[in-house]
C-alpha cells in the first residue's frame, strides 16, 4: 500500500474534518487529498494576520475557491497573543497553541487536523508542543509522508504549490527578543516582496536590529551581487540601516542556530 492510499484511508475514517490550511506546500496537498475523499465534509480554515504574508492569504483564498472548497477565515490578532509580540524563543509555541485553540473553536463538529510532516522535526519547532497538547492530528505524519514526497505527490496531483518555495511566518525572521511590531513586519514583508519580484524564489530577510540579513540559494548570489545596489537602496528607503548577504545562502531555521546548536 502507497502512503498516498493509507492517506486516503487515514481520511476516509475521519469522516469530516477541518484543515488548518495556509496555503503552503503541506496544507495545500492535505487539503486536496482531504477534499478529493470527503468532498463537501472538508471545512479549510485559515488565519489572516500579520505574520502571514497578504500574497499567502490571497493564494489560499484563490486555491478554495477555484476548488469549491468551504472555507473560513479567522482574523488572528497575533501580536495580542499572550508574550508573542516579546517574541520569546517558545514564541511559536504561544503562537500556535492560541491560533489552533480558535480553529478548533470555528471547526464545527469537524476533527481538526493540521499538515506537518516528518521533516518537520529536524529544527527546532516549539509550535509541534502546542499541537501535541491540543490533540490535534497530523495524518501526513502519521502516513510516513517526508517533504520531497508531497512535493512529487503534489505535482502527479497538478496541484499549483508543488513547486512553492518554503514559507514560514514572517516572526521567523526576527531574533529572539526582539519586540515585535506590525511596522517590523512590514517591513520584512515588503522587502521579501521585492526580492520575489526581482526573480528570487526561495529567500529569507532576516532582521537583527536595524540590518537586514539576506539569506538566497548560493547559485543566486551572482544575481544579488548583480543588484546590490538596486537592493540596498530599496530595503534601506524601506527602514534597514545596512543590508548584508548571508554566504551560508538560504537555511531553515537560521535564527535558531546561536541557540540550539543546530548549524
Amino acid at each position: 500500500m502507497t502512503k498516498l492510499e493509507s492517506l486516503k484511508i487515514y481520511l476516509r475514517e475521519l469522516k469530516s474534518v477541518a484543515v488548518a490550511f495556509s496555503g503552503g506546500v503541506d496544507s495545500t496537498f492535505l487539503l486536496a487529498v482531504a477534499h478529493e475523499v470527503l468532498g463537501d465534509k472538508v471545512l479549510a480554515l485559515t488565519a489572516a494576520s500579520k505574520f502571514i504574508p497578504k500574497r499567502e492569504l490571497d493564494a489560499a483564498i484563490k486555491f478554495c475557491a477555484e476548488n469549491n472548497i468551504r472555507q473560513k477565515i479567522f482574523e488572528a490578532d497575533v501580536l495580542n497573543f499572550d508574550g508573542v509580540k516579546d517574541n520569546p524563543v517558545d514564541r511559536c509555541y504561544l503562537c500556535k497553541l492560541e491560533l489552533f485553540k480558535n480553529f478548533l473553536r470555528i471547526a464545527e463538529d469537524k476533527i481538526l487536523v493540521e499538515g506537518s510532516n516528518l521533516d518537520d522535526a529536524g529544527d527546532y519547532r516549539p509550535g509541534m508542543k502546542a499541537i501535541a497538547e491540543l490533540k490535534i492530528k497530523s495524518p501526513l505524519r502519521e502516513v510516513g509522508l517526508y517533504k520531497a514526497e508531497i512535493r512529487e505527490l503534489s505535482k502527479e496531483m497538478n496541484l499549483p504549490t508543488w513547486a512553492k518555495p518554503s514559507m514560514a511566518c514572517l516572526a521567523s525572521r526576527f531574533v529572539y527578543g526582539e519586540e515585535l511590531t506590525e511596522q517590523k513586519l512590514s517591513m520584512v514583508e515588503a522587502a521579501e516582496e521585492f526580492l520575489l519580484s526581482a526573480g528570487f524564489k526561495q529567500l529569507r530577510v532576516r532582521v537583527h536590529g536595524k540590518i537586514a540579513r539576506i539569506e538566497v540559494l548560493p547559485e543566486d548570489f551572482s544575481h544579488v551581487i548583480k543588484m546590490h545596489e538596486e537592493i540596498s537602496t530599496r530595503l534601506k528607503n524601506l527602514g534597514f540601516d545596512y543590508v548584508t548577504l548571508d554566504l551560508q545562502g538560504y537555511r531553515v531555521g537560521s535564527m535558531n542556530e546561536p541557540h540550539f546548536d543546530i548549524r
